[in-house]
Order: C-alpha cells, then sequence, then structure tokens
C-alpha cells in the first residue's frame, strides 16, 4: 500500500484529499502545518508528500528545504494559489517532483500523484548485478554467467563511479531498463530522482512537452504551467528508452541540455539550468540512422560516451537455465507458495527456441507455465506452443521475422528470399496454409509485442495506419491473444 502525506492548513483540501483518494491501495495522512509534518515522515516514511506552499508557521518552501535534509530521495508536490514563475522556479531548485496551482483539476491531480507513486516505487526497486543467484540481498537482478553479460556486469561497475553519459543497446525484451537502473543504483546519484521515460510510446507532438514541459497557452489545451521530466529529475538520473524514435526538434534539445545543461520550456523563453545525468538506450542501429539523417550525428557522439551493449537471448542461451530459476522463485514469492520444479526435457526445449522477444518472452513463458502446470514440475507441455513445438509453422515464422531486420535489396533480400522459398514449401505440404494470412498475423503478433501494445508505434514499424492495423487485429481475431484493448 502506498503512503500519502498530506500538508495544508485548510480543513476543505484536507477532506477533498480523503474523498478523492478513498482507496484500499492509498494510506492517506493529514497534517495541518508544516512542522507537524515533519514530525510525521520519520515514523510514517511516506512514498509521497503533497503540501501547500503558503500555510501558518513555516512555508511550504522551508518545509522541503527540511524535508530534502530528512530524506533526499522522498517524493514532493507543492501546490498553491498564489502560482508565480518565480516560485515554481524555486521549488524545482529545491527538489519538488512536480507544482500544481489551486483550484486543481482531479484528473489531472490524480494522474499527477499516480505517476509520482509509481516513481516512487521505481526508485526503491534496487537492481543488483550480481551474476549468481545465492544473494538474499535483492529482489530484482540482472543474471547471467555468460561472458556477454560478464562484459554488461564489468561496464556498470566501472561508470558507478562515473557521471558519464551512457547509450545502452540492444534487442526490445533484453533488460537495458534494469541495465540503467542499476547504472543508477550504483551510482553517486543513487539518493536523488531516477526517471525513466519510453520515447517510443508518447505520441511525437507531447514528447517535448513530457520531457521539458510547457508554459501556460503554449499550445491547444496548455491551461496551466506544466514542468516537465528534466526539472523533476533535477540532481537526479534520466533514463531515455527508445531514443531514436525522437524527432529531430526533441533530439535539438536533448543536445543542449547534453551541451549546456539548459533548455526552456515549449512556449516558454526564459531557459532553465539543470543537473541530469542521462542514459539512454535503443533497439536500433543509431549509426545507420545518422547515415540516413534521420539523427544527429553530434547528439549520437554525445550520447555514446559509454556504451553497453546486451547480446540478445539467443545468443547467451546458458543464461537460460539461470533465468528459469530466477524466474520461477521471483513468481512463487509473488503467489507466497514453494516454487516450482523444472523438467531437463523442458529446459532442453527453452534453450532450442530462438527468442525473438528475448529475456521478456522468456519471463512470460514461464509465467504462463507456472499458471497451467498441473503438478509441481514444469513439463515441455505447460510452454507456450511455439515453444514446445518448435517445428510448427507459427512458430518458424515468428522466429524468422523476429531474429532479423531484413530489408528489400542486398544480403537482407536475399535472407527474405529464402524465407519466400522455405514457406512456399510449406504452402506445397500444407493445403490449408494461405501465405499472405499468415505471415500477416505472425507478423502484427510481433510487432505489437515489440511495441509493448502501443498501436501507433506497432503501425509504424508495420508501414501502415492505425486504422489499418485495428482492422486487422480484429480480422485475425488477435485482441484475446495479446489481451489489446
Amino acid at each position: 500500500m502506498a503512503k500519502l502525506l498530506l500538508i495544508d492548513d485548510e480543513a476543505d483540501v484536507q477532506y477533498s484529499f480523503r474523498r478523492i483518494f478513498d482507496s484500499p491501495e492509498i494510506e492517506l495522512t493529514t497534517a495541518a502545518s508544516g512542522e507537524e509534518g515533519l514530525k510525521l515522515i520519520p515514523k510514517l516514511k511516506p512514498d509521497l508528500v503533497v503540501m501547500d506552499v503558503r500555510m501558518g508557521g513555516i512555508t511550504g518552501l522551508e518545509t522541503l528545504r527540511r524535508i530534502r535534509q530528512i530524506d533526499s530521495k522522498l517524493l514532493v508536490i507543492l501546490m498553491t494559489a498564489y502560482g508565480t514563475t518565480q516560485t515554481a522556479i524555486e521549488a524545482m531548485k529545491l527538489g519538488a517532483y512536480d507544482y500544481l496551482l489551486k483550484p486543481f483539476d482531479v484528473p489531472k491531480l490524480k494522474e499527477i500523484i499516480a505517476g509520482a507513486l509509481k516513481t516512487a516505487r521505481d526508485m526503491k526497486q534496487v537492481v543488483s548485478y550480481q551474476p549468481l543467484l545465492e544473494s538474499e540481498d535483492y529482489e530484482v537482478g540482472i543474471v547471467g554467467r555468460s561472458e556477454p553479460m560478464q562484459r554488461v556486469f564489468k561496464m556498470i561497475g566501472q561508470l558507478a563511479g562515473s557521471d558519464a553519459t551512457a547509450l545502452i543497446t540492444g534487442e526490445s525484451g533484453t533488460g537495458k531498463e534494469l541495465v540503467a537502473r542499476a547504472i543508477y543504483h550504483h551510482s553517486e546519484r543513487s539518493g536523488k530522482p531516477f526517471l525513466a521515460i519510453n520515447c517510443a510510446a508518447i505520441p511525437e507532438q507531447l514528447l517535448e512537452s513530457e520531457l521539458f514541459g510547457h508554459e501556460r497557452g503554449a499550445f491547444t489545451g496548455a491551461s496551466t504551467q506544466r514542468i516537465g521530466r528534466f526539472e523533476q529529475c533535477h540532481h537526479g538520473t534520466i533514463f531515455l528508452d527508445e531514443i531514436g524514435d525522437m524527432t529531430p526538434a526533441t533530439q535539438t534539445k536533448i543536445l543542449r541540455v547534453l551541451q549546456s545543461g539548459t533548455f526552456e520550456r515549449v512556449g516558454g523563453n526564459q531557459p532553465i539550468e539543470v543537473d541530469v545525468r542521462v542514459i539512454a538506450a535503443t533497439n536500433k542501429p543509431l549509426e545507420q540512422a545518422v547515415a540516413a539523417r534521420q539523427f544527429r550525428e553530434d547528439l549520437f557522439y554525445r550520447l555514446n560516451v559509454v556504451r553497453i551493449q546486451i547480446a540478445p537471448l539467443r545468443e547467451r542461451t546458458e543464461d537460460i537455465r539461470l533465468l528459469v530459476n530466477y524466474f520461477l522463485k521471483k513468481f512463487a514469492k509473488d503467489q507466497q507458495s514453494m516454487p516450482k520444479s523444472i523438467s531437463s526435457a523442458t529446459i532442453k526445449a527453452l534453450e532450442k527456441h530462438h527468442w525473438p522477444g528475448n529475456v521478456r518472452e522468456l519471463e512470460n513463458a514461464i509465467q504462463r507455465a507456472v499458471v497451467v502446470a498441473k503438478g509441481d514440475v514444469i513439463l515441455p507441455g505447460d510452454l507456450p506452443p511455439d515453444i514446445s513445438d518448435p517445428g510448427s509453422t507459427a512458430s518458424t515464422v515468428t522466429q524468422l521475422v523476429g531474429g532479423g531486420t531484413a530489408t528489400a535489396g542486398g544480403e537482407s533480400g536475399t535472407e527474405l528470399a529464402s524465407i519466400a522459398r522455405m514457406l512456399f514449401r510449406w504452402a506445397r505440404q500444407d493445403p490449408k496454409l494461405k501465405v499472405i494470412p499468415a505471415v500477416e498475423r505472425e507478423l502484427i503478433i510481433h510487432a505489437l509485442q515489440e511495441a509493448k501494445g502501443n498501436q501507433v508505434h506497432a503501425a509504424k514499424m508495420l508501414g501502415i495506419t492505425r486504422a489499418t492495423l485495428r482492422k486487422r487485429v480484429e480480422k485475425f481475431e488477435i485482441k484475446r491473444e495479446l489481451n489489446i484493448t
């Protein structure tokens, strides 16, 4: 249960918060002054503080200064009916997570509170990069004994004492965000905020505002000033996932932050200084994007100070057994039960699979197996059909589609031709197989998995419109299979 502390001397505000956040997931405690709130914090250990700026006794800004001395990682949202630009700037300098004006919009308030509580949970989730599973000192770990993973561990250790910008590359599902969190937790900034932003999951027209904030009236719908992620992360670490999907305009602003530590909110003209460490990640070959002039060369070199390449799971199959044991223990802990065991035949089936979705796909496969297994031992039949029956058409198509980044022409064009010949051999052997619908369905499923359910991004990867993608999802009855709403 998340603990929320409200510090406000207005009884109406306290009453409103009790009504708005009357939920079994949130424990709300109220204080009528900064002094009272400061006394409660060491005992209560809240996940988030929401506080008025103007109160009887010490002000909200002074209370914020003292909170920073008690707990530098505690997230604080300030609110006031007397908002000024100077107050907002001062609040963010002192490390406020966000800044709200009264009277507040309830849906917007809920959204900001939910986002802050998620950030608080993420910051408390320490990521270890110990390669062995015997340690009980962590709940979330990057697991592996293979040589590629040993190189990753060494790089994390070398980056821990540095403030250098890092670029993490690897296919989707390899654990890039876990590596970023490990770098953060072992760095000198571990006592400050950590914010993760998936650049591909946010529409292009909103990403700049999300990162840098906006002024009131900057665009249609901007009814209030918004504090962006870079301001929220002052003195902390920001993780920009899928940075290769940024527009040129946003790339320019990121470059300016890296060069000078300053930026301007959307619609603003006042430079804002921030001290933020940037860790970026991508599953795209940025060198090719630079050559095609889709990504700024100067930004690439600014990001590529220290590079960590994460190998796909198919290139480190010796880690599969370790990962399986790790996930079995994790799911058993979640269900408060004894871990299931796994047969050697099941392990062999897992080691033979191509794993286009990498570690994320393996985790999902083990979770499914734990649910459907009838006994205490996971058997090959408990695995998803495309893993337990690797000879099936769907499995092979998925592996061929997932394993490459083929485009027409050159060596990859030859690979596509080879795949086409194989598909038509299957069609001759199986009169029921319709090649185009079969491949189209697998491509759509894989694109949605790659995009983590984001239909806009999946449609972009497939080169079709979102409306066309939705029609195909309905046509092939993919909704229930991937739990798409």
